[in-house]
């Protein structure tokens, strides 16, 4: 317990699924969480019951597409906590669809989330992080970055990027203090998985050699692993949460 003690984690997407249970975890350890959402009841909500609970969290409605709300938002909290010490570049979206059906629309809307994002926000939190000396970005990759997945081409090329874009972070801000780490999940039980017809979910369990989806707060234990200084000496790593399913 108190892995984080009195740091301060931005974790984005950080109201439901994935992000949720991390900020349930990242509170319980000591942290201060700002849970980033585009979802305003369900961040305020997540926000009121970990204060309410004796946890230190507030909820922020920022787009992480959006350049200028998130270099605000990162220099809002740095200056009302004091410090920025972890990231947690977890927000994402999907718009499947074939290659040959894929509307550009679909395309434009999930690389602006999942890759501009994800930059957004490694940039404005790397800025404050080199000026302090320390710090930790966990970007969120995916088990379809590494061998892909039929009707994903947006959503496989982001996560691919991501994967790159976190070696590339590793080599220019390692020697700054700060640490840079992805995390590449499986199949896992959010709630957009469990509102799937049940013989999909069975495919997807069947997959992994561990024959089950993974649940969140596996992927939140990944993220405090990384976020914490237990892997003071793991950098520009990827690591896999899928059950074995890349094996």
């Amino acid at each position: 317990m108190n892995r984080l003690q009195d740091k301060v984690a931005i974790v984005t997407g950080g109201a439901a699924g994935l992000g949720k249970a991390t900020s349930e975890l990242f509170a319980a350890e000591g942290a201060t969480v700002s849970i980033w959402d585009v979802n305003a009841e369900a961040g305020e909500a997540l926000a009121a019951q970990l204060t309410s609970a004796g946890h230190k969290a507030e909820y922020r409605q920022v787009d992480v597409s959006n350049t200028q709300a998130v270099a605000g938002a990162v220099t809002a909290v740095a200056e009302k906590f004091g410090s920025l010490d972890v990231l947690i570049n977890n927000a994402g979206i999907t718009r499947d669809a074939t290659l040959l059906k894929m509307e550009e629309e679909q395309f434009d809307q999930v690389i602006a989330v999942n890759l501009k994002g994800v930059f957004n926000c490694g940039q404005a939190a790397g800025r404050v992080m080199v000026a302090q000396g320390s710090g930790s970005i966990v970007n969120t990759s995916s088990v379809v970055a590494l061998y892909g997945n039929f009707g994903q081409s947006n959503y496989v090329a982001t996560k691919a990027g991501v994967i790159g874009m976190t070696q590339v972070w590793a080599r220019e801000l390692g020697r700054k203090g700060v640490r840079v780490n992805a995390v590449a999940p499986g199949f896992i039980a959010t709630e957009m998985v469990m509102a799937m017809p049940e013989k999909v979910r069975d495919m997807m369990s069947g997959k992994a050699p561990l024959q089950r989806l993974g649940e969140p707060s596996e992927i939140a234990q990944a993220y405090l692993f990384l976020a914490s200084s237990e892997a003071s000496f793991v950098h520009g790593a990827v690591l896999s949460v899928d059950g074995g399913l890349v094996a």
